[in-house]
Formats: C-alpha cells, structure tokens, sequence
C-alpha cells in the first residue's frame, strides 16, 4: 500500500527529535484507519465530502 504520510514532514514535526522506521509505518496505519471512520460517518450522514467534524 502506498503511504499516506510524507516522511520528511513528519520529520519536520517533530523537530529536533529523531524518527525511527518503525514510526513512520504505526502513524500511516492510524491515520489510514482516521481516513476509513470519518468516510463512513460521512457516508452515514449522506455526504460525500469528509469534513474535519468526522475525525
């Protein structure tokens, strides 16, 4: 699957701090999984734009 998440602006959050592998991949899967429940509350509430009430 592709990532979600751009690497270096992950990087660029956390600033100073390193970013293990590891990381990357655990913060792509929650945010596909934040992706997958606000277009299923969308979709419940009959629209097909997701807006930042469904996160």
């Amino acid at each position: 699957m592709a990532d979600v998440l751009k690497k270096s602006g992950v990087k660029d959050e956390a600033g100073d701090m390193n970013v293990g592998a590891n990381f990357y991949e655990r913060l792509d899967e929650r945010v596909k999984d934040m992706i997958a429940r606000a277009k299923n509350r969308a979709s419940n509430n009959g629209r097909k734009t997701i807006k930042a009430r469904d996160a």
